[in-house]
């Protein structure tokens, strides 16, 4: 069985579920439509802090949110979470750090997609990188696997543990974190 494709309509329904979840509890929303993703800390001027994905693109707003979920009270104050970002077009070295700091949230992003019964796809973010190095992120994806199966064996930080719970509940997924992660799934969107 292979993991459905997200409608549009889903990413109105994303919103939903994450307002539902953390609008009052955690003074945060998801919220699509931009040309590039964003996070927007709380202000007094604007009393929520804002998770801004590209356009209405669900895996965007699961990635975003996974980014979210994994960072500490520190972090959600600074804008983006006072992450780097260099744009497409890095270098083999820039390229590598970005895979680093990637693992963790491209792995809470597949469980949230399964949560969702959606299939997930690794992104590397770097379309026009340089050299021969560019073309082989097997390293990436075995990392975004272990990753992945560590979530599974440890449980999901506690904000994407309710999100998840939230979603599978939505789409009426079982539990993403039932059966092991692996490249096949990956690669394939088949279990395996």
């Amino acid at each position: 069985m292979t993991a459905a494709q997200p409608e549009p309509h889903c990413a109105a329904a994303l919103e939903a579920i994450f307002d539902r979840c953390f609008a009052e509890s955690e003074a945060t929303r998801l919220r699509g439509g931009v040309d590039e993703p964003l996070y927007v800390p709380a202000s007094p001027e604007q009393g929520h802090a804002v998770i801004w994905y590209r356009e209405d693109y669900s895996a965007s707003a699961l990635h975003e949110v996974s980014h979210w979920c994994i960072a500490g009270p520190e972090r959600r104050r600074l804008p983006d979470f006072g992450y780097w970002y260099h744009p497409d077009g890095r270098s083999p070295a820039q390229q590598a750090a970005f895979e680093r700091v990637e693992v963790r949230p491209q792995a809470l992003e597949w469980c949230l997609s399964r949560a969702c019964g959606f299939r997930f796809r690794v992104s590397i973010d770097n379309l026009m990188g340089e050299g021969p190095e560019a073309a082989d992120h097997s390293r990436f994806e075995r990392a975004v696997v272990v990753q992945a199966n560590d979530y599974r064996k440890r449980g999901l930080p506690p904000r994407a543990a309710a999100f998840a719970t939230a979603l599978a509940r939505h789409w009426q997924c079982r539990d993403p974190l039932a059966e092991s992660f692996s490249l096949l799934e990956l690669r394939t969107g088949q279990p395996g």
